[in-house]
């Protein structure tokens, strides 16, 4: 007989399995500047952070294909918000908590594999006091969060970074000059004793940024940034 003791001894084998594919994962950064949302992460094969629609910014950590799952699914919904209603009502709130539901019953449907993901999505406005962030979890909760946002593995990493973030003047300062700054605090977070070189704990992977820009001078306001700018 199941009884609701399994029921819960069921969910948290899962949510340990999940938090175990997790860990290792390269944390992404999110900051609110004067000129837009720069994001910044390291990767290994595919591309970690997305634009999912003119304001909108995505980013995830986990299972590249779960990552993808969700992005599509974000990105999906999206268009078809702009095109049933206008491009005013796809929002950052309206997005996550679209991803939200799905999330939930893939967490706690035992007949299948849950998404090993964990997702961010920014929305950048007028002013960064008007950026916001919203971090949804494999489980389908959410967090809303502004001026800046972590996505990581573990807890300690994301209390660390955001320590770090919190520290940052992103009043002065050039975009490349940030991404270097946030490039040495993802250093920092992964290798907090020292004990690794740089070339180490980068073995394999490869930086990312990207500024969603505030100002809707260019047709996309979507900039990955080159190897050069970081």
């Amino acid at each position: 007989m199941y009884t609701p003791y399994d029921w819960q001894e069921g969910i948290g084998n899962r949510a340990q399995y999940i938090e175990g594919k997790l860990s290792q994962g390269s944390p992404v950064f999110a900051v609110s500047r004067e000129d837009g949302i720069l994001v910044f992460t390291f990767r290994r094969q595919g591309r970690k952070i997305y634009e999912i629609y003119d304001r909108l910014i995505y980013a995830g950590i986990g299972q590249q294909s779960d990552v993808e799952a969700v992005r599509v699914a974000a990105l999906e919904f999206a268009s078809k918000e702009g095109y049933n209603r206008s491009e005013a009502d796809v929002t950052i709130q309206r997005v996550a908590t679209s991803m939200s539901a799905p999330l939930k019953r893939a967490f706690s449907d035992f007949s299948a594999s849950p998404l090993v993901a964990r997702s961010l999505f920014a929305e950048v406005n007028d002013t960064p006091a008007e950026d916001l962030y919203y971090k949804l979890d494999y489980d389908g909760d959410y967090t809303m969060s502004r001026n800046r946002s972590v996505v990581a593995g573990t807890q300690e990493v994301t209390d660390s970074a955001l320590a770090e973030l919190d520290k940052l003047d992103r009043s002065t300062g050039t975009v490349e000059e940030m991404s270097d700054a946030l490039r040495e605090i993802w250093l920092k977070v992964m290798n907090p004793e020292g004990h690794h070189s740089v070339e180490e704990v980068t073995a394999g992977l490869t930086p990312e940024a990207v500024l969603l820009e505030r100002s809707n001078a260019r047709e996309n306001r979507f900039r990955l940034l080159t190897a050069e700018e970081f």
